[in-house]
Parts: C-alpha cells; structure tokens; sequence
C-alpha cells in the first residue's frame, strides 16, 4: 500500500504561478511512472503531465510551455511547477502512481485560477 499527500494548492490570479508538490510513502523509482491529472467540474479527469518511463515526460498540449513535472526520488516526491496560469487551469489536481502494477491516486489539491 501506499498512500500520495499532494499540498501546494490555492487560490492565484490569472498569470501567476502554484508549486504542487506529491510525497509517497514509500521509496519509488524511476521506473515507476508518476504524474499529475486533473479534473475540472462536470469534465472527465485528464492528464497533465507524467514521467513515463525513466526520465521520459509527457505533456498535455494545454500545458506545454508553462508547466514543468519533476521528482525528486530520494524525498518520494513529485512536483509540477505550474506558471502562466489560466482560469481554465481552474481544477482538482491529482497525483498518481503506478506502483509496480498497481495504481494509486492521492486525494487532490484544489487550484483556483480567478481575478
């Protein structure tokens, strides 16, 4: 089992820039693949960033450019720098793993983009 805390969440005015940070509670590896989703009101969830395998990064188009996923594996933490904001960044933000074939999300971080 292991259980994702993401933190870093909030309020921010259009242009402005949010750090989410995930901390898992057991070692991970780079070849677990690790990312960050998210989930507008009344949309599906849908994919922001992630590291595929190794070091590999996968952007959603809406995003290139303005956010950047890194992770730090001795802390069991992965980050997404999130800069430029929209109000249509507006959303719950969610980590997730896949853990040696077995997936786990944390339990989300609400970003507000609004003036």
């Amino acid at each position: 089992q292991v259980q994702l805390v993401e933190s870093g969440g909030g309020l921010v005015q259009p242009g402005g820039s949010l750090r989410l940070s995930c901390a898992a509670s057991r070692r991970i590896f780079s070849t677990n693949t690790l990312g960050w989703y998210r989930q507008a009101p009344g949309k599906q969830r849908e994919l922001v960033a992630t590291f595929t395998s190794g070091q590999s990064t996968n952007y959603a188009d809406s995003v290139k450019g303005r956010f950047t996923i890194s992770r730090d594996n001795a802390k069991n933490t992965v980050y997404l720098q999130m800069n430029s904001l929209k109000p249509e960044d507006t959303a719950v933000y969610y980590c997730k793993l896949e853990y040696w074939g077995v997936i786990y999300w944390g339990q989300g971080t609400q970003v507000t983009v609004s003036s």
